[in-house]
């Protein structure tokens, strides 16, 4: 941690005493201004400085060191420019005048919902260079790993397989998540399942993340963060690579991509085959996962078609149980998964699950003004996880007591296959304005939810036939909203952003497998408005907005019993950001806060059937100041560090004890507790040395502070604070033959620090005593990886 706030100062307390050196000017296509283009300053030994320029086409970039520089001007819609400046006296005018693309080439459903340059809103935009660089088989998550105020964590120790991310200190069930602007968060328990798409990483293109409510999006609603990932960007020249990385604990990811580019000047054609295995950190956490992605499309002047058929199959050895605090102590890697068989554990206690998606969009250009989008999308998936089940009651399976010789049997060993079987499946649309100081966009989409949920006993010991089906209960979903937005430029300086969304959200479930008797029925409407204003100037950007995002409860709530359903949650978020870039720093400070009305938590409370479920609570809040830099202090060597500091609190709260002696539970109320897995502190920089040419050395940190795995507070159930230091190796080789040749080296956790980033507790009261039992998901010692990438 001291060396991370060490790397924070450095860049932080940069000299200021140098001259300003300041370029401004208009970039336009003939007469007419272009809004939205990303200008940016570079030259080798600084930092590129971007700005996007507004509404008439102006734009205006600080540095601190003259000379001569690249100026760098990209749009979508139009060809790119590159323009050699000298910036010899203090203020420096460039006009750039930019000709229109032979091709309609931007993706307006992924930017009709992500948050432009402008817009008054926290977000980090990560390129697919970036994405790159990391991407040697570990899940998406972990990817993400340095962008501010993110915590992640792996059910196989390694992130491999099943691996989970918080923002802020919200869940993925919390965070909304967009592919190509199409919702990905599964319907029914809002969760995200990155494991269903393994490696999607090699095929995405740019991500921006949205902390607090963010814009207007479809799916699901985003209470901490959104998450936007985009295929769907143009390759203009043919490539092929072969990707494939080897490591600890048997890792191994294999990758091929290729494209054709342009053919016929209007076709393009996109292919990816992987796969990854891995045995897992923790005993028998194996992972087989494969995948593909196809994309074509054709691109003309006012329009483009594009198609995406993309595939993910996994089978996971299951390692969600956890390791209990004392077997922690001597056997960080135990998994009891499979243990319930009599001897060695059952081979075959797995997740299985193929997902397939199909995404169809057509974009075209009514004039240089209004264009339009739609997106058609069908999500199939179908799998099971099975599990070997030990002296289990026959009314477990729906079935009375078998008589053999003579006496009734109660009890049978079995293995269960719990199913799901699913359809998912809608449209999109949206059509933006854009003229002078206006920029509006209408938007929206519709989409159905089909899920069957069913278990099947495929053996048993005794008195249960093959395939019996014991619960068969339906769940249906449907959702509609439709949003406005409009963002108007006041001047060169100030635009304002307003945002109103609609949403109409019904579902209906038969039953569920422990609670049959609990028909759900729920209709939903929120209204979800948005409004800010930003200020952008010499290198300066700041803004400030303010959001209402609202939120139904998931599957498992519902499940509380007919008297006890749950209520939808309310978070009004205020945001406050202030940004200075210039080519050789950057720095910014973002202050939010965050009030939740009826949040729901767990309190330890059950329900009809004896399970635990959430509750809604009347306030909550989360408030905190996330700071982040960037140095380049010499040509080889610059370093970048983020740390979020954050306060989340509950105001008042009943927690539920279990209490065996008396057959009820115990009441313990709290007021002003921290909300469970919300660090006050999470913190993260790079290092970056260049020692010679194509060589490339980064050290990577990540911070994470005290996380309760409940929300009473206490030390005794909660995740220590740790520090992981990593290192990142490699090695660029580009000759005539092929385009690159680049050998990667990770190693991960280089201190061998043992720690914990998930987990979670209960308490109980028997024999007179108070117990309390928690379980953590421990992360890998000191492990590494090694990649060759080729690309032709």
């Amino acid at each position: 941690m001291r060396s991370l706030l060490g790397t924070l100062t450095l860049m932080l307390v940069t000299v200021l005493t140098h001259a300003q050196f300041t370029i401004k000017g208009r970039i336009s296509s003939g007469n007419e201004p272009v809004q939205s283009a990303t200008v940016s300053l570079e030259r080798e030994g600084s930092l590129p400085v971007q700005v996007a320029t507004s509404a008439n086409g102006s734009y205006e970039i600080t540095t601190r060191s003259g000379g001569t520089y690249q100026l760098n001007v990209k749009h979508l819609n139009y060809q790119p420019k590159t323009v050699d400046v000298n910036l010899s006296g203090s203020v420096n005018e460039v006009n750039v005048d930019v000709e229109r693309s032979a091709y309609f080439l931007q993706p307006i459903e992924v930017t009709s919902i992500r948050a432009s340059e402008r817009a008054p809103f926290t977000k980090t935009n990560i390129s697919k260079a970036e994405i790159e660089k990391l991407n040697l088989g570990q899940d998406l998550p972990f990817l993400l790993n340095q962008t501010p105020g993110i915590v992640v964590n792996s059910d196989a120790g390694n992130g491999v397989g099943y691996t989970g991310m918080r923002i802020r200190g919200s869940d993925a069930t919390r965070i909304n998540v967009t592919i190509n602007g199409i919702p990905y968060n599964d319907p029914e328990s809002q969760g995200v399942f990155l494991v269903n798409m393994p490696d999607f990483a090699s095929s995405v293109n740019s991500i921006q993340i949205q902390r607090g409510v963010g814009t207007s999006s479809n799916g699901a609603g985003a209470f901490g963060a959104t998450l936007n990932l985009s295929t769907n960007e143009f390759n203009p020249a043919a490539y092929g690579e072969f990707n494939n990385s080897f490591g600890s604990f048997n890792t191994r990811k294999h990758t091929i991509k290729a494209g054709s580019g342009l053919i016929n000047d209007h076709f393009t054609v996109d292919a990816r085959l992987s796969k990854i295995t891995s045995d897992g950190y923790i005993d028998r956490a194996s992972s087989d996962l494969q995948s593909f992605y196809f994309s074509t499309a054709y691109i003309a002047k006012k329009s483009s078609v594009r198609l995406n058929i993309f595939s993910g199959n996994e089978k996971t050895y299951q390692a969600w149980n956890g390791v209990s605090e004392d077997m922690l102590k001597t056997n960080r890697r135990f998994n009891s998964a499979g243990t319930a068989r009599p001897g060695s554990p059952y081979e075959n206690e797995t997740d299985n699950y193929q997902q397939d998606h199909y995404q169809l969009f057509f974009n075209h250009s009514f004039t240089d003004n209004l264009t339009f989008n739609t997106g058609l999308f069908l999500v199939n998936g179908e799998g099971y996880y099975e599990q070997y089940r030990a002296r289990q009651r026959f009314s477990a399976f729906g079935l009375p007591n078998p008589i053999m010789n003579g006496a009734a049997v109660t009890r049978t060993d079995a293995i269960r296959r719990l199913w799901l079987d699913n359809s998912f499946y809608g449209q999109i649309a949206s059509i933006n304005y854009k003229k002078g100081a206006d920029n509006i966009t209408v938007g929206g989409g519709w989409n159905t939810y089909e899920g069957q949920h069913f278990g099947t006993v495929i053996w048993a010991e005794v008195g249960i036939p093959k395939d019996h089906r014991f619960y068969d209960n339906k769940g249906l979903k449907k959702d509609a909203n439709v949003y406005a937005k409009w963002q108007r430029a006041l001047n060169n300086r100030w635009e304002l952003f307003t945002d109103l969304q609609y949403r109409h959200v019904t579902y209906t479930a038969t039953g569920f497998r422990n609670n049959p008797n609990v028909p759900v029925d729920r209709k939903f409407d929120f209204i979800n408005p948005k409004a800010g204003i930003s200020y952008s100037h010499k290198g300066w950007q700041g803004y400030f907005s303010y959001a209402v995002g609202t939120k139904e409860p998931n599957r498992e709530d519902f499940e509380a019993g007919i008297a006890r359903q749950p209520n939808p949650e309310t978070l009004h978020d205020f945001e406050l950001g202030i940004e200075r870039k210039t080519s050789t720093y950057s720095y910014g400070a973002t202050a939010y806060y965050m009030l939740y009305k009826n949040q729901l938590i767990l309190t330890g409370q059950i329900n009809d059937v004896g399970a635990y479920t959430r509750v809604n609570i009347p306030n909550s809040f989360r408030t905190g100041v996330e700071l982040q830099g960037a140095v380049r202090i010499n040509q080889w060597l610059q370093a970048s560090a983020n740390v979020a500091i954050s306060k989340n609190k509950i105001n008042e709260w009943d927690e539920f004890i279990d209490n065996y002696d008396a057959n009820d539970q115990q009441v313990i109320k709290h007021s002003n507790t921290d909300i469970s897995f919300s660090p006050s502190v999470v913190s993260a920089s790079t290092i970056t040395i260049t020692p010679i040419k194509f060589a490339e050395i980064n050290l990577l940190s990540k911070y994470v502070s005290r996380q309760y795995l409940d929300n009473t507070q206490n030390v005794a159930r909660s995740l220590n604070p740790y520090f992981v230091q990593d290192v990142r190796l490699s090695y660029t080789i580009k000759n005539k033959l092929l385009s690159n040749v680049q050998v990667i080296g990770m190693i991960n956790n280089v201190f061998n620090e043992m720690y914990e980033a998930n987990g979670y507790t209960f308490s109980y009261i028997a024999g007179g005593a108070f117990t309390t039992e928690n379980f953590y998901f421990p992360m890998a010692g000191t492990n590494y990886m090694v990649g060759l990438n080729i690309r032709l």
